[in-house]
């Protein structure tokens, strides 16, 4: 399931989102949690699954648009369909009609949408 980010989450979400290989650099990853921190169309999501959080998806809005700027699964649940999951939760939040990748998401994405 979905839940939005809090501050409470933060060291969990900074974990998730480390396994991006964009974000190794501890500086590069405290920008990006400060961008959806602050940024009204930017939003972090966490994905838990079995009382446990797996991964996270973060998105920018623009209008009925999700543009995916990062998505992160934890390694030892890779190729379970999590990442798949988290683009289709996000396809049904309220007001988004298109789900679209960027910044190096698109192959992931992409995947994930030819399998639904």
């Amino acid at each position: 399931m979905l839940y939005r980010y809090k501050k409470a989450f933060e060291k969990l979400a900074m974990g998730l989102l480390s396994f991006n290989p964009a974000q190794k650099d501890l500086k590069k990853l405290q920008e990006t949690m400060a961008r959806y921190e602050e940024d009204e169309q930017w939003h972090l999501y966490l994905w838990k699954q079995d009382d446990e959080y797996l991964g996270l998806i973060g998105v920018q809005y623009d209008n009925e648009t999700a543009y995916v700027q990062h998505i992160s699964v934890m390694p030892s649940h890779r190729g379970e369909g999590i990442a798949r999951c988290m683009i289709e939760a996000v396809e049904q939040l309220p007001g988004v009609s298109h789900v679209v990748p960027l910044n190096g998401t698109a192959p992931l994405v992409e995947k994930c949408t030819r399998q639904s």
